[in-house]
């Protein structure tokens, strides 16, 4: 067997890294790492049948584990599969650990592309047949229901043994999820959502914010994650206030009114004002959003990038003027009967909503909580009846028709 050519990068690949560390890579939609600096990390899996090329597998199934850069890429192979688990930590300078776990009662071996990793213990010289390697590819052995590490160091890769003590899939996914749920946190019926937010809240944190004059939304709306994520937002405040200002200026001489995105963004650069206790832009935006015409209706499937994230937190608590509405389209016909719960939702005047629906036979009560400024009005796309300008409270809304 030949390899397949390793397909170009015009497939969606996920950015995996360390916060505060330079190294990136992208991970491919069939397991392979691809650094920013150095040669690819291919992989193959010789089974009981034959040799298994992932990326021209049909049977490759890849997840995000809760949306953070821990990647799981599944492999079939006869009665099981092979796993592959890739992700980055910080611990001795900086690694990105390969973690394989053969979820089959037979062994299988698992060819990697370079010499150059961290391993348990060291690759087989046993001659390898049937497969035409790359030069300087190795060979690891992994017996039945048994899991193997290797690492590639992101400082001057090299051979050797593999520092044991290293975090495990689940508690990296469990930091990046702790780091992430502090600017809002979902816990929707339709888990995809939430996964979502943290996906993008990652990418943004391991990319960088667009540039203004690229994408002035997407800036405003990047500083302001970062911002709500506990990142100083100091050195952005002069940007945020110009793009802000010229964003307005132009919905003003567009007239119509500003988009569903444009004005989400305006709201996040009150946020950023706020959170840096800038009364006076808080005041500027509020402003400026209250003489502009009402926004458009938002997207009905999510967008790409950093305004996924607003869209799917638009879609719980919604801007409307000063306040906000709770569930703005209505009841979601797959969510009826199942709880729902929301923390840290933007608001304006630098305000956050946090609220929870509980059901009562065919009644829904929202349980809610505003934090910031008092008099917040809040209304409901589920209840037409129902509004408050309580900062806490709850309420039966009426059955869903």
């Amino acid at each position: 067997m030949t390899p397949s050519a390793s397909p170009a990068l015009s497939v969606p690949t996920t950015t995996i890294g360390v916060v505060g560390h330079s190294w990136r890579a992208e991970v491919t939609p069939w397991g392979a790492l691809v650094p920013d600096a150095g040669s690819r990390l291919d992989w193959w899996v010789a089974a009981d049948d034959r040799w298994h090329d992932p990326s021209a597998e049909q049977t490759v199934r890849q997840t995000l584990i809760d949306g953070t850069p821990v990647i799981e890429t599944r492999v079939r192979v006869p009665q099981g599969d092979v796993v592959q688990r890739v992700y980055a930590v910080a611990d001795h300078g900086g690694l990105t650990v390969v973690e394989l776990e053969n979820d089959s009662p037979l062994p299988v071996a698992v060819a990697f592309s370079r010499s150059d990793l961290l391993t348990t213990r060291p690759p087989t010289d046993v001659p390898i047949e049937g497969i035409d390697l790359p030069v300087g590819s190795i060979v690891v052995p992994i017996g039945h229901h048994a899991t193997v590490q290797v690492a590639l160091a992101h400082m001057s890769p090299r051979a050797g043994a593999l520092p044991t003590g290293l975090p495990t899939p689940l508690q990296v996914a469990r930091g990046w999820l702790s780091q992430m749920e502090q600017a809002s946190r979902l816990v929707v019926p339709d888990e995809s959502l939430s996964h979502r937010v943290v996906r993008e809240r990652c990418d943004l944190v391991l990319n960088g914010v667009d540039d203004p004059t690229e994408d002035a939304i997407a800036f405003l709306l990047g500083t302001c994650e970062f911002a709500r994520l506990g990142w100083s937002a100091d050195d952005w405040l002069p940007d945020i206030a110009g793009v802000a200002s010229s964003l307005a200026a132009s919905i003003a001489r567009r007239g119509g009114g500003p988009r569903w995105d444009e004005d989400r963004a305006l709201l996040a650069a009150g946020q950023v004002f706020s959170l840096v206790d800038d009364a006076r832009g808080v005041r500027d935006v509020a402003a400026v959003r209250s003489r502009l015409r009402g926004r458009s209706s938002a997207a009905l499937q999510p967008p790409s990038g950093i305004r996924a994230v607003t869209w799917i937190e638009d879609s719980l608590a919604r801007p409307a003027g000063e306040g906000a509405v709770l569930m703005p389209d209505g009841h979601r016909e797959a969510w009826l009967g199942q709880s729902v719960e929301t923390y840290g939702l933007p608001a304006p005047g630098g305000r956050a909503i946090s609220f929870a629906l509980r059901w009562h036979g065919d009644r829904p009560a929202v349980l809610w909580e505003v934090t910031g400024p008092l008099g917040l009005l809040l209304t409901s796309g589920c209840d037409p009846t129902w509004s408050t300008t309580a900062a806490t409270g709850e309420a039966l809304w009426a059955p869903p028709r």
